[in-house]
């Protein structure tokens, strides 16, 4: 879902992960595709990376690891039907109600509204759809010739000033957040640049 000029309406952004969602998109994802065995198995195989995680941060750097463990040599049309249902199976438990409510009170004022997230967008789209989302701004998965994951990223991932850049690559540099909302320290530069930033606004399990 590329981002598309804003209509007369107001930009509004959303992170997803722990602001639209209780929690990481992405883990819950690997999770129930690779099923207990596969999950415990791969992250084991993960010590290393983690090791390092531990000295460096470097949540790009972890992240990548993950897909190569778990999604290499995927079809990214594979990818995407088992991330629709993956999306059906868990929305009903995986979405904060005042997120949405918010999400939905500013679809009425005609809000230009954009998700924002580190997660790979192939896999947050389904819920993009879902919620009816107007632009979708993610991590994007390097694919090969054949459409298959490779592990690596196009780009950076999607976090902290990463999602200020994209934002200004997708809209202009001149344009104006009306609102962000997000629930950690990568969303940091992304709700310094909205008049109204709303950190760790929402609550509601379902």
């Amino acid at each position: 879902m590329p981002p598309a000029p804003p209509s007369a309406g107001p930009l509004v952004a959303f992170d997803f992960d722990g602001t639209l969602t209780v929690a990481d998109s992405f883990t819950a994802f690997l999770r129930w595709r690779e099923g207990a065995v596969g999950w415990w198995t791969g992250l084991a195989s993960l010590a290393p990376a983690t090791a390092r995680y531990l000295v460096d941060r470097d949540r790009g750097r972890i992240k990548a690891a993950a897909v190569e463990r778990f999604l290499k040599g995927v079809p990214a049309d594979q990818l995407s039907v088992e991330a629709e249902r993956f999306a059906d199976a868990i929305w009903d438990r995986f979405m904060r109600p005042d997120a949405l409510a918010c999400w939905e009170d500013w679809g009425r004022k005609g809000a230009h509204r954009v998700i924002v997230t580190a997660s790979p967008a192939l896999t947050v789209a389904p819920f993009a759809r879902r919620l009816g989302a107007e632009a979708l701004i993610g991590t994007e998965l390097a694919l090969d010739a054949e459409g298959r994951v490779t592990g690596a990223f196009v780009g950076e991932n999607c976090r902290g000033q990463e999602k200020v850049e994209r934002l200004i690559r997708a809209y202009g540099p001149e344009a104006e957040l009306e609102a962000a909302y997000g629930d950690t320290s990568g969303d940091a530069e992304m709700l310094a640049r909205a008049a109204h930033p709303g950190f760790r606004r929402f609550r509601q399990k379902p």
